[in-house]
């Protein structure tokens, strides 16, 4: 619901983000998705129904369903197919490689992350973040909370300040860990 105000945010404080999505999301609301293009973000695969207490341990034919089903959704309303997934809760099992590499797909993390899923105090979450960034850093952030565009105006303000923009990564110069 607060996607509309996260990127009138993003376009105010001239950030680019990667928008990972749920596809049984994107079904549902595909303008927000074209939105989200349309202000020069990317958007990638973050499952079809985000199985955040079981996504570890699915069995090869859940998993590729569960991003399978995503990309098609994500296809149907962009026109391209992802090339990038990010696991529900960042839990992925040996299982996720393979299909991805199928797929033509890279497992992407983050190298920063401020609990904002449980943590609600903008300045508390920035303080988890901020002074662990560095150049090319991934800040994993959420919307879709009261808090979250407080959280995010705050964080991108505190790293504004120390000389820090905000891009959308070259996949090329992207670093993958197994």
């Amino acid at each position: 619901e607060d996607t509309e105000a996260v990127l009138e945010l993003f376009a105010r404080k001239n950030v680019v983000a990667t928008f990972f999505v749920k596809g049984s999301l994107t079904s549902l609301q595909p303008q927000l998705v074209r939105n989200m293009l349309a202000a020069g973000h990317t958007v990638a695969n973050h499952s079809q129904t985000h199985p955040s207490g079981s996504f570890w341990c699915l069995n090869p034919r859940a998993i590729a369903r569960q991003i399978e089903e995503c990309n098609q959704a994500l296809e149907a309303v962009t026109g391209q197919r992802p090339t990038w997934f990010r696991a529900p809760v960042g839990m992925k099992n040996p299982f996720v490689h393979p299909i991805l590499e199928r797929a033509h797909m890279r497992l992407i993390g983050w190298s920063v992350r401020g609990f904002d899923a449980v943590i609600s105090d903008p300045a508390e979450v920035s303080r988890r973040i901020v002074p662990h960034l560095a150049p090319g850093s991934i800040i994993v952030l959420h919307q879709g909370r009261s808090y979250s565009t407080d959280v995010l105006s705050r964080v991108i303000d505190d790293a504004h300040s120390l000389g820090y923009r905000f891009v959308i990564p070259d996949d090329g110069r992207l670093k993958t860990k197994r």
